[in-house]
């Protein structure tokens, strides 16, 4: 993949008004998000009075993040591109579809959105804990790294299929029902062994609500990595150089 693609982006690009509707989308969809997928988890605690995780409320979370993510990335679409994720920004930065000064703004408006929607949840919910990301039992931070890095892999190659490539057509909501169910179904297999993360912002806000940074690294490096393969694999393999004569920004 040519470095040129990457680009830093002009001065004064952050400030203009099409970039900050586009963070406030990333803010309040990244915000419905958490909302709806810590506030299961939390709903599930009231349930079972703090109760050990069983299958079932693994499958909950599943659903919850599945449905949510799917609600916040067509909202979001029209205006941002519905990244609600700043690996899914990075990997949009690395495939030359964002500029870096656009995505910092991103990045911004997701972590501030994570963080509202966790104060939110714990005002409503009269002060629960809202639970960060951690590893289970006899989970290394290697094992969890290896985790994330996939997961986020497949999360970031999807988008690629079905929102990125200028060949997908016209897909509509396809795309941001797969992004849901690729989440739901990779929660499905890691949230057992460190929460499937998957995303920074989501594991940012209950980190900053509980202040608990135990093993956090993990949350960011794994799917950075995860989202850097995956852009540079579908970009160079699938889209090439024609495809981004008529690319724009997603």
């Amino acid at each position: 993949m040519p470095i040129y693609r990457i680009a830093i982006g002009y001065p004064g690009e952050a400030g203009q008004p099409d970039a900050i509707r586009a963070a406030f989308a990333e803010f309040f969809s990244m915000l419905i998000f958490v909302f709806a997928g810590q506030g299961s988890g939390m709903a599930y605690s009231k349930l079972t009075n703090n109760g050990p995780a069983t299958p079932a409320g693994l499958i909950a979370a599943s659903l919850s993040h599945a449905f949510g993510l799917f609600v916040a990335v067509s909202v979001g679409a029209n205006i941002s591109g519905g990244h609600v994720n700043p690996a899914v920004t990075f990997g949009a930065f690395i495939g030359g579809n964002i500029t870096l000064l656009r995505s910092i703004l991103y990045w911004i408006a997701q972590l501030l959105g994570s963080v509202v929607a966790c104060i939110l949840l714990k005002s409503a919910t009269g002060g629960m804990e809202t639970s960060a990301f951690g590893l289970s039992s006899n989970v290394s931070v290697w094992n969890a790294l290896v985790f994330e890095i996939v997961m986020t892999f497949g999360l970031v190659y999807t988008v690629y299929a079905t929102a990125v490539d200028p060949k997908k057509g016209n897909i509509g909501i396809i795309a941001p029902l797969a992004i849901g169910i690729i989440v739901g179904a990779n929660i499905l297999v890691g949230g057992a062994f460190d929460g499937a993360s998957m995303n920074p912002a989501v594991s940012f806000g209950p980190a900053v609500v509980s202040w608990t940074w135990t093993h956090h690294w993990v949350y960011w490096v794994g799917p950075f990595i995860g989202a850097a393969v995956a852009a540079i694999i579908y970009d160079h393999i699938f889209i090439g150089e024609d495809g981004h004569e008529s690319l724009s920004d997603f």
